[in-house]
């Protein structure tokens, strides 16, 4: 079987190594020694100048946590085309997802629609970088302080992306990215946020630790959104190995490429002054009937691509349905290949091969 993508796993004694230092202190939880050193190996391999970092138990935790803080309960211009998460978090912390169409190449939020749906109860913008792929942050900056919103992206996919010359989580107010398993760079499951400001950080920080203020007294409303030791140990096997990661998934990105460059399908379009970290290989079919007939041809072969995302999520049932025509056209005609860093070459060859026809 060929799967959507396969986890990087580290060499089991490099991870018992980290895991025995936890055991060694007796500490597994509550900001042990292994989740600030990662914290600080990742603030160093991400080239953080201004932001500091938080890591987190998941990649959801920071989005809520951040609307919790910024979003007052108000309406949150968000993009339609993200994963469930984005959507969910904006409902779960009882403020109201209004939706701005993609753009039909960057497949980011389209910045030039966003002012149209700015109204009085506005209180943040969350975007989504997508497959890797930043937003237009320079325009939506601007946006942002000409109605005095706060911008919240989601940085799931953008492990590793710098634009401009610096890390992509260093734009907007507060950042966030996701540890999962299947992602670039992960802690088997964790996340974490990014933050400039050192007054919002240290709100975020509280919500994140129940909003203790030391054992015996609160700042106020907080949840559990701390990583473990035993995900921090698992982030420190992984983060050595990251060039060779990203040395093999740009060579099988290039593998396609070429093997896909007589194909009809279209790709992403990537934005310029930015550095791309091979995190998906999503491509675009003129219509969903061809998608899902190529679909069902790699099935039969046992190769299992993932319909990343769909649907758009203006279409979920507990959120104000609207039509969204560009992100909904996509959604129906997006498929995001097999890519992972054992993918080997004639694998590759076999799946551009059913695609091509």
């Amino acid at each position: 079987m060929i799967p959507v993508t396969k986890s990087f796993i580290p060499p089991i004694a490099e991870y018992t190594a980290q895991v025995q230092r936890a055991y060694d202190n007796e500490w597994l939880t509550n900001r042990g020694e292994l989740v600030k050193e990662l914290e600080e190996k990742l603030s160093a391999y991400l080239n953080l100048q201004e932001s500091q970092i938080l890591c987190t138990n998941n990649g959801t935790t920071p989005l809520q946590i951040a609307l919790k803080v910024l979003g007052n309960g108000g309406e949150i211009i968000t993009t339609p085309f993200s994963y469930v998460a984005t959507t969910a978090a904006i409902v779960w912390e009882n403020c109201t997802p209004v939706f701005v169409d993609i753009h039909p190449e960057y497949l980011t939020i389209d910045e030039t629609k966003i002012e149209a749906a700015i109204t009085e109860k506005t209180t943040c913008i969350l975007a989504t970088h997508v497959y890797g792929n930043p937003c237009h942050v320079e325009e939506i900056e601007r946006i942002a302080k000409k109605y005095q919103l706060k911008v919240i992206y989601d940085g799931a996919h953008c492990f590793g992306i710098k634009y401009n010359g610096k890390s992509i989580f260093e734009y907007g107010d507060v950042s966030t990215c996701s540890f999962h398993a299947t992602k670039l760079f992960h802690t088997g499951e964790g996340g974490a946020l990014f933050c400039k400001d050192p007054i919002l950080f240290q709100a975020l920080y509280h919500h994140h630790n129940f909003g203790h203020d030391g054992p015996e007294k609160f700042h106020g409303l907080g949840i559990n959104a701390k990583m473990s030791e035993l995900n921090a140990a698992m982030g420190l096997a992984v983060l050595p190995y990251m060039n060779e990661i990203l040395h093999k998934r740009e060579n099988i990105v290039n593998t396609y490429d070429n093997l896909l460059k007589d194909s009809k399908v279209q790709k992403l379009k990537l934005r310029n002054e930015s550095t791309w970290n091979y995190s998906y290989y999503p491509i675009i079919f003129e219509d969903e009937t061809t998608l899902l007939l190529a679909q069902n041809k790699l099935h039969e072969a046992n190769i299992f691509p993932r319909r990343y995302f769909y649907p758009a999520l203006n279409q979920l049932p507990y959120v104000q349905q609207e039509n969204m025509p560009m992100a909904e056209s996509i959604a129906k005609r997006i498929l995001c290949l097999p890519l992972y860093m054992h993918l080997k070459t004639e694998e590759i060859e076999k799946i551009c091969m059913i695609i091509n026809g």
